[in-house]
């Protein structure tokens, strides 16, 4: 059996991006996953589902969500304790939120589109980030425990062991000549398998 290390959470800070519009965004990406939690060939909301079956009418549908905002400068400089505070995690609700390790992965992609990507460090100056980077928000944030971020770091470990990649994903990531998009995908394969 081997043994996996999860490496520890690096310090943060948030940058082109409110915590509220980054927690907004976070939001409404978990509320719109609910809608797929059935079957996947079930293409109807639960509310659409019990109305078919009661022979009512559904509440109409919610309007698509707005674009995401562009980023306000007011959190680039502070460091990453001030995503702990508890004024921000009552924008979604106190003391934090379970995520599925699927989740997890999913929107630890969702942090990397949404700054941009980096390599060598867990933040660049202009706000991109690593895996652990990103990693590092959602569970400043309260999206998430250590438990998540654990079973993520295992998940990520074994989609690059199943491609003969032994070395850790956070070096994986670091590696010449890795893109954006190879650790999107990294980060999509993980949350795939973790649903399985």
């Amino acid at each position: 059996m081997t043994a996996t290390i999860t490496p520890e959470l690096p310090a943060v800070e948030l940058p082109e991006l409110s915590a509220e519009t980054l927690i907004s965004d976070i939001e409404r990406y978990l509320a719109a996953r609910v809608r797929t939690t059935a079957h996947p060939l079930v293409t109807k909301t639960t509310a659409e589902l019990i109305a078919e079956a009661l022979g009512t009418t559904a509440a109409p549908a919610a309007a698509p969500a707005p674009a995401l905002a562009e980023p306000s400068r007011l959190l680039r400089v502070l460091p990453d304790w001030v995503l702990s505070v508890p004024v921000l995690r009552q924008l979604h609700g106190g003391r934090g939120r379970r995520v599925t390790t699927a989740e997890h992965l999913e929107l630890t992609a969702l942090v990397i589109e949404r700054y941009g990507w980096t390599q060598g460090q867990h933040r660049s100056r202009s706000g991109r980030r690593c895996i652990l980077g990103a990693q590092a928000v959602l569970y400043r944030l309260g999206y998430g425990d250590e438990r998540s971020v654990s079973d993520a770091a295992v998940q990520l470990q074994a989609v690059l062991s199943a491609r003969g990649i032994r070395e850790p994903y956070h070096e994986w990531n670091d590696a010449d000549g890795r893109t954006q998009d190879q650790v999107l995908a990294l980060l999509r394969s993980a949350a795939q398998e973790a649903r399985r």
